[in-house]
């Protein structure tokens, strides 16, 4: 089995945008949050997260999950995911 190449910078912006749309589209900020602190590597969960998870992820993102899982398994991933769901939270502001 050969192993996926590392996705380009352009692209890790390119996922990173499009799973923050999607999470803030489905209104999921806060569970997505408190799932991407909670599956940071350092804690050693990612893996198992990812694998606990890998049916939601392929019901919101599609089959090809494979970039995604490269996202969320690094710590600058997770952190730049978690900031572009925070941005575009800030930027719809408060709806009344």
């Amino acid at each position: 089995m050969t192993a996926r190449p590392e996705p380009s910078e352009e692209e890790r912006t390119e996922i990173v945008e499009q799973m923050a749309r999607e999470i803030h589209l489905r209104g999921l900020t806060a569970p997505a949050i408190h799932f991407l602190e909670a599956s940071r590597p350092d804690f050693g969960l990612a893996g198992s997260a990812m694998l606990f998870f890998d049916p939601v992820l392929r019901q919101l993102f599609g089959s090809g999950s494979a970039p995604i899982g490269t996202i969320l398994a690094d710590e600058d991933g997770i952190d730049r995911l978690i900031d572009r769901v925070l941005e575009l939270d800030a930027e719809e502001g408060w709806q009344a």
